[in-house]
This record gives C-alpha cells, sequence and structure tokens, in this order.
C-alpha cells in the first residue's frame, strides 16, 4: 500500500492505473476510522479495480475552531486498518496542499447546503462541496463511496456531480451500526460512558418513526413523535429534525407517500451527532 502526501504524487500514481486501464474508486474520510468506514472500502473493491482513499480532516467544514482541534486523529492507526483491507494508495495532505495560501475559490450548492442540517450548521456543506471537488479534480475518480448517514451531504454532492458534469458515480453505503444500533461514527469516542447510552436515542427514535409509516403520518405528527421521545433523555437535546422526499430533499405536504428521508442531529454532552432513515409507507 503506498502512501502519498503531495498532489504531484498521488497525480502519478493515479496516472500509472489508467495507463494500465484500470479504474479508479475513491473514499473520502477524515481519518479515525471505523467499521463504517471499512465497509465504504470494501464497496470500493466491488466497484473499481484500484481503491484509493484520503484522509484529510478538513477545515473549511467545521464552524468552531475547537471542533476541528477536538477531532480524533490516529493515522497509524487508520493505515493500518486500511492495508488490511487491500487498499492501493492512501492521499493524506498536508492543509496547505489543499487550500494554498490566497485561496478564495468555494464550490457551493446553494439552495441544498442552505437547508435542513444546512441551517443547524452555516457554512459546513459548502466547505464539504469545496473540498470534494478539489479531491475529484486531483484524483478523477470513476466512483467515490459516501455513507448514507450523512443523508444531506450525499445527495448534495450527487447534485454537485450533476450540475458540474462530473463524470463520477457516486455509490451511496448503507449506514453501520453498532449491534446496540447507534450509527458508527469517528464522534462516537468523545462519548462518556453516560452520554454513549443516552446516545441510543437516536436510532430508538428513528424506529419508533419508520414503525408509524405503515400509517401514513404526517411530517407535523412524525416530528411531534421524534421530539417527544428525544425529550425523554436528560442528557440529550433534539437540535434539528428534517422529513423530506428522499432524494430531492423536497418539503412534503400532508401524509407521507412515497420514499421519505428522516435527518434528526441531537446534542449528546459534548458531541453534536447525526442519523437518518428512509422510510416508506
Amino acid at each position: 500500500m503506498q502512501v502519498c502526501q503531495s498532489v504531484a504524487s498521488i497525480r502519478k500514481v493515479v496516472a500509472s492505473y489508467r495507463l494500465q486501464g484500470e479504474s479508479v474508486a475513491l473514499v473520502p474520510t477524515m481519518g479515525f476510522l471505523h467499521e463504517g468506514h471499512m465497509e465504504l472500502v470494501r464497496k470500493a473493491h466491488e466497484v473499481g479495480d484500484r481503491v484509493v482513499v484520503w484522509i484529510f480532516v478538513n477545515p473549511t467544514q467545521f464552524e468552531k475552531s475547537d471542533d476541528l482541534a477536538a477531532y480524533p486523529r490516529d493515522l497509524d492507526r487508520d493505515l493500518a486498518m486500511l492495508k488490511a483491507e487491500g487498499v492501493d494508495v492512501v492521499f493524506t495532505p498536508e492543509a496547505y496542499e489543499i487550500y494554498p495560501e490566497g485561496s478564495e475559490t468555494i464550490v457551493e450548492t446553494t439552495h441544498m447546503a442552505n437547508m435542513l442540517h444546512g441551517l443547524v450548521r452555516p457554512g459546513h456543506f459548502r466547505g464539504v462541496t469545496t473540498v470534494v471537488a478539489k479531491f475529484f479534480n486531483i484524483i478523477q475518480p470513476d466512483f467515490a463511496m459516501f455513507g448514507e448517514k450523512d443523508y444531506q451531504q450525499l445527495q448534495i454532492v450527487k447534485r454537485m456531480v450533476r450540475d458540474l458534469i462530473m463524470p463520477i458515480e457516486i455509490v451511496g453505503v448503507q449506514t453501520v451500526r453498532e449491534r446496540d444500533g447507534l450509527a458508527m461514527s469517528s464522534r462516537n469516542v468523545r462519548l462518556g460512558n453516560e452520554d454513549r447510552k443516552a446516545a441510543l436515542i437516536l436510532s430508538q427514535s428513528l424506529d419508533h418513526a419508520e414503525a408509524m409509516a405503515p400509517t401514513r403520518p404526517t411530517v407535523t405528527e412524525l416530528q411531534n413523535q421524534i421530539a417527544s421521545l428525544v425529550s425523554k433523555e436528560p442528557r440529550a437535546k433534539l437540535e434539528g429534525c428534517d422529513i423530506v422526499a428522499a432524494e430531492s430533499l423536497a418539503k412534503i405536504d400532508g401524509p407521507i407517500d412515497g420514499p421519505t428521508a428522516i435527518m434528526i442531529s441531537v446534542q449528546v454532552g459534548p458531541v453534536l451527532l447525526i442519523d437518518q432513515r428512509v422510510i416508506s409507507p
């Protein structure tokens, strides 16, 4: 497994794959990897001849500098995990490689980035699309793997690729969960024992909403039920609950009548957690 730190070196490696007629599948990460990331890697092996992983803690998608500083990092552990999964090359650039001095260009989906979770985390999705566009330009993959847990992010990246006519297939990969239902996240390591137990309220709320789906509830009814459940957990605070059409993220009027995405964000102790579920009546 090769490790590249510069734009020039990763481009050279990918060019060698192209000369051999091989396709490239990219797995974007911010490191501190877990089983959910490994599932992305396995899916990448299914669709591409070569698997490239990037590890980059992107500063532009953090609203607060202390959140960026607190993001967990363990590069040696990450590299060992990726080597065990047969990854071909890992790209681990420094920030100045991705954001040269004086950088001012951004990429933004002007509507989808400023709704739903984008209202809770202003500027976050602009940071995501900007860095993803940069990496897509650097690596020029055939496929890119994104987890469905970050559901709005997945739809935003798909829209960006469509709008900018990028020749890349975005592959959504199902959320990987702990045995008790908590969605795997690098942020989970920051949860103390009591907060870790409290965090189960996210998946429990989504389970309840999914059980309601056959009755074709309205968005308001679903939101009220989720809010009520979260309020019963004293260590959790519901920050957002968005219920929209699954692919377009469009507003739903009346009872749900097709694939519907539920996206929730909950503050548990010091950590803002997100989870999602697509339900159908």
